[in-house]
Protein backbone atom coordinates (compact mmCIF):
# COMPACT_ATOMS: atom_id res chain seq x y z
CA UNK A 1 0.00 0.00 0.00
CA UNK A 2 1.25 3.46 -0.83
CA UNK A 3 2.17 5.54 2.21
CA UNK A 4 0.26 8.67 1.17
CA UNK A 5 -3.03 6.79 0.94
CA UNK A 6 -2.52 5.14 4.32
CA UNK A 7 -1.64 8.49 5.87
CA UNK A 8 -4.74 10.10 4.35
CA UNK A 9 -6.96 7.45 5.91
CA UNK A 10 -5.27 7.77 9.31
CA UNK A 11 -5.42 11.59 9.21
CA UNK A 12 -9.17 11.52 8.56
CA UNK A 13 -9.89 8.82 11.14
CA UNK A 14 -7.92 10.57 13.87
CA UNK A 15 -9.31 14.02 13.04
CA UNK A 16 -12.97 13.08 13.33
CA UNK A 17 -14.85 12.94 16.63
CA UNK A 18 -16.80 9.82 15.68
CA UNK A 19 -16.25 6.80 13.39
CA UNK A 20 -17.18 7.36 9.76
CA UNK A 21 -18.63 4.84 7.36
CA UNK A 22 -16.14 3.23 4.98
CA UNK A 23 -17.70 5.20 2.11
CA UNK A 24 -17.41 8.52 3.94
CA UNK A 25 -13.86 7.70 5.04
CA UNK A 26 -12.91 6.94 1.43
CA UNK A 27 -14.52 10.16 0.21
CA UNK A 28 -12.81 12.38 2.80
CA UNK A 29 -9.42 10.67 2.40
CA UNK A 30 -9.74 10.87 -1.40
CA UNK A 31 -9.06 7.15 -1.86
CA UNK A 32 -11.18 4.29 -3.15
CA UNK A 33 -13.43 2.30 -0.83
CA UNK A 34 -11.30 -0.74 -1.65
CA UNK A 35 -8.19 1.04 -0.27
CA UNK A 36 -10.09 1.79 2.93
CA UNK A 37 -11.23 -1.83 3.30
CA UNK A 38 -7.74 -3.26 2.69
CA UNK A 39 -6.06 -0.80 5.04
CA UNK A 40 -8.65 -1.26 7.80
CA UNK A 41 -8.16 -5.04 7.62
CA UNK A 42 -4.43 -4.53 7.98
CA UNK A 43 -4.67 -2.31 11.07
CA UNK A 44 -7.54 -4.34 12.54
CA UNK A 45 -5.25 -7.40 12.59
CA UNK A 46 -2.86 -5.51 14.87
CA UNK A 47 -5.79 -4.40 17.05
CA UNK A 48 -5.65 -0.65 16.37
CA UNK A 49 -9.22 -0.40 15.08
CA UNK A 50 -12.47 -2.35 15.00
CA UNK A 51 -14.04 -1.56 11.64
CA UNK A 52 -13.69 2.23 11.42
CA UNK A 53 -13.72 2.71 15.22
CA UNK A 54 -10.36 3.54 16.79
CA UNK A 55 -9.45 1.22 19.67
CA UNK A 56 -6.23 2.90 20.76
CA UNK A 57 -5.43 6.37 19.38
CA UNK A 58 -1.93 6.49 20.89
CA UNK A 59 -0.91 3.21 19.25
CA UNK A 60 -2.57 4.32 16.01
CA UNK A 61 -0.50 7.54 16.00
CA UNK A 62 2.66 5.49 16.71
CA UNK A 63 1.75 3.23 13.78
CA UNK A 64 1.27 6.29 11.55
CA UNK A 65 4.65 7.57 12.65
CA UNK A 66 6.24 4.22 11.70
CA UNK A 67 4.95 4.44 8.10
CA UNK A 68 5.47 8.19 7.63
CA UNK A 69 8.57 9.45 5.84
CA UNK A 70 10.45 12.61 6.82
CA UNK A 71 9.63 15.55 4.55
CA UNK A 72 12.29 16.21 1.93
CA UNK A 73 10.58 18.70 -0.39
CA UNK A 74 10.72 22.20 1.01
CA UNK A 75 12.18 25.66 0.43
CA UNK A 76 13.61 27.90 3.14
CA UNK A 77 13.53 31.65 3.67
CA UNK A 78 14.47 34.22 6.30
CA UNK A 79 11.34 36.22 7.12
CA UNK A 80 11.19 39.02 9.71
CA UNK A 81 7.66 38.45 11.09
CA UNK A 82 6.28 35.18 9.71
CA UNK A 83 3.01 35.16 11.64
CA UNK A 84 2.06 38.65 10.46
CA UNK A 85 2.79 37.56 6.90
CA UNK A 86 0.58 34.47 7.28
CA UNK A 87 -2.26 36.55 8.69
CA UNK A 88 -2.25 38.70 5.53
CA UNK A 89 -1.61 36.08 2.84
CA UNK A 90 -4.44 34.96 0.55
CA UNK A 91 -2.98 31.56 -0.37
CA UNK A 92 -3.90 28.15 1.02
CA UNK A 93 -1.58 26.87 3.77
CA UNK A 94 -1.49 25.01 7.09
CA UNK A 95 1.01 25.85 9.82
CA UNK A 96 2.81 23.00 11.62
CA UNK A 97 5.69 22.18 14.04
CA UNK A 98 7.14 24.90 16.31
CA UNK A 99 4.83 27.84 15.57
CA UNK A 100 1.68 25.70 15.46
CA UNK A 101 2.57 23.96 18.72
CA UNK A 102 3.32 27.32 20.35
CA UNK A 103 -0.11 28.63 19.37
CA UNK A 104 -1.87 25.48 20.62
CA UNK A 105 -0.07 24.72 23.88
CA UNK A 106 2.82 27.19 24.27
CA UNK A 107 5.49 24.64 25.20
CA UNK A 108 8.10 25.13 22.46
CA UNK A 109 9.98 28.26 21.47
CA UNK A 110 8.79 29.07 17.92
CA UNK A 111 12.25 29.02 16.36
CA UNK A 112 11.02 28.08 12.88
CA UNK A 113 7.80 28.50 10.94
CA UNK A 114 6.81 25.50 8.81
CA UNK A 115 3.82 25.67 6.49
CA UNK A 116 2.34 23.12 4.14
CA UNK A 117 1.32 24.61 0.82
CA UNK A 118 -0.42 23.39 -2.31
CA UNK A 119 1.96 22.50 -5.15
CA UNK A 120 0.23 24.78 -7.68
CA UNK A 121 0.88 27.78 -5.41
CA UNK A 122 4.64 27.21 -5.09
CA UNK A 123 5.71 30.00 -7.48
CA UNK A 124 3.31 32.49 -5.88
CA UNK A 125 4.69 31.67 -2.42
CA UNK A 126 8.26 31.89 -3.67
CA UNK A 127 7.62 35.30 -5.21
CA UNK A 128 5.95 36.69 -2.07
CA UNK A 129 8.57 35.30 0.30
CA UNK A 130 11.50 36.63 -1.77
CA UNK A 131 9.95 40.11 -1.53
CA UNK A 132 9.35 39.80 2.22
CA UNK A 133 12.75 38.36 3.12
CA UNK A 134 15.69 36.33 1.87
CA UNK A 135 15.77 32.98 0.08
CA UNK A 136 17.96 30.25 1.55
CA UNK A 137 18.52 28.67 4.97
CA UNK A 138 16.29 30.52 7.41
CA UNK A 139 13.40 30.56 9.86
CA UNK A 140 10.56 29.89 7.40
CA UNK A 141 9.94 26.69 5.42
CA UNK A 142 7.29 25.97 2.83
CA UNK A 143 6.62 22.25 2.52
CA UNK A 144 5.08 20.62 -0.53
CA UNK A 145 3.29 17.39 0.32
CA UNK A 146 0.09 15.53 -0.49
CA UNK A 147 -2.76 18.10 -0.42
CA UNK A 148 -4.72 15.94 2.03
CA UNK A 149 -2.25 17.13 4.69
CA UNK A 150 -4.56 20.15 4.92
CA UNK A 151 -7.51 17.95 5.97
CA UNK A 152 -9.00 19.15 9.22
CA UNK A 153 -6.97 22.36 9.37
CA UNK A 154 -8.46 25.04 11.57
CA UNK A 155 -8.09 28.76 12.11
CA UNK A 156 -6.54 29.72 15.46
CA UNK A 157 -5.41 33.28 16.25
CA UNK A 158 -5.98 34.29 12.61
CA UNK A 159 -3.67 31.60 11.15
CA UNK A 160 -4.46 28.15 9.74
CA UNK A 161 -3.01 25.18 11.64
CA UNK A 162 -2.89 21.51 10.61
CA UNK A 163 -5.19 19.09 12.43
CA UNK A 164 -3.94 17.89 15.82
CA UNK A 165 -2.96 14.37 14.65
CA UNK A 166 -0.84 15.82 11.80
CA UNK A 167 0.84 18.26 14.20
CA UNK A 168 1.71 15.39 16.54
CA UNK A 169 3.26 13.38 13.69
CA UNK A 170 5.27 16.39 12.48
CA UNK A 171 6.57 17.13 15.99
CA UNK A 172 7.64 13.51 16.52
CA UNK A 173 9.55 13.65 13.22
CA UNK A 174 11.41 16.77 14.41
CA UNK A 175 12.73 14.88 17.46
CA UNK A 176 14.28 16.32 20.64
CA UNK A 177 12.09 18.74 22.61
CA UNK A 178 9.44 18.46 19.89
CA UNK A 179 8.89 14.83 20.96
CA UNK A 180 8.04 16.03 24.47
CA UNK A 181 5.53 18.49 23.04
CA UNK A 182 4.13 15.75 20.77
CA UNK A 183 3.60 13.43 23.75
CA UNK A 184 1.73 16.19 25.61
CA UNK A 185 -0.52 16.74 22.59
CA UNK A 186 -0.97 12.99 22.19
CA UNK A 187 -2.53 12.85 25.65
CA UNK A 188 -5.01 15.56 24.60
CA UNK A 189 -5.83 13.68 21.39
CA UNK A 190 -6.32 10.43 23.31
CA UNK A 191 -8.85 12.12 25.61
CA UNK A 192 -10.73 13.55 22.61
CA UNK A 193 -10.85 10.24 20.70
CA UNK A 194 -11.56 7.94 23.65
Amino acid sequence: MRGDKQERILRVMLSENKPLSKNELAKRANVTRQWVILFLRKIEKIKLVKGTKIINSIKLIKYWLSISKKTKRYKEYMIKDPISLLKKINLDYALTTYQAENIIQRYLFPSRTDVYIIRKDLEKWHSILKKQGLYGKGNFRIIIKDENVMYGKRKVNSVFIVCLPQLIIDLFKEGGSCEEAANMLLEKLNKNVS
